[in-house]
């Protein structure tokens, strides 16, 4: 009994250490932070500057094509899209093409909140891709090629 105990810290430690899982979810949480602490003067999370981004489109979306792009389920974006409703900063219609389905857009208030928005991401940004010492064209690379 007293060998198991070490063979599953010793597990647990290499986990901690080698789990990309793990190490990706952390940098997320990290990046995340960052960039709400940015975003905090414009009154938007950072998730909500990539839905906002995500609509910033000739035509509006839909919310099958948000989600695609977010890597999130719809009911996930719907539930994100309603604070920005709420703000006024997006507009919600029927699918002409199809009844079922919905779009969401950009109003005046979600272009003024995106342009106010985007030069305070391109800063940290460019900070962070100073961080990672000129190897974020490869962590994108494996990333993409994960999704």
């Amino acid at each position: 009994m007293t060998q198991a105990v070490p063979e599953l810290y010793a597990t647990t430690l290499h986990i901690r250490d080698h789990c990309l899982c793990l190490h990706a979810q952390r940098a997320a949480r990290a990046l995340s932070r960052r960039f709400d602490e940015a975003m905090r003067p414009v009154g938007i999370t950072s998730g909500q500057f990539s839905i906002l981004n995500s609509l910033n489109r000739p035509e509006p979306p839909t919310i099958g094509a948000v989600a695609s792009l977010l890597g999130m389920d719809r009911s996930t974006v719907t539930a994100n899209l309603k604070p920005l409703q709420r703000m006024g900063a997006l507009t919600m219609t029927i699918d002409a093409r199809d009844r079922r389905g919905r779009r969401a857009g950009l109003s005046a208030r979600g272009r003024e909140l995106l342009a106010e928005a985007t030069p305070i991401w391109r800063r940290v940004h460019a900070e962070i891709e100073v961080d990672l010492d000129g190897g974020g064209d490869a962590l994108r690379g494996g990333l993409n090629r994960l999704s």
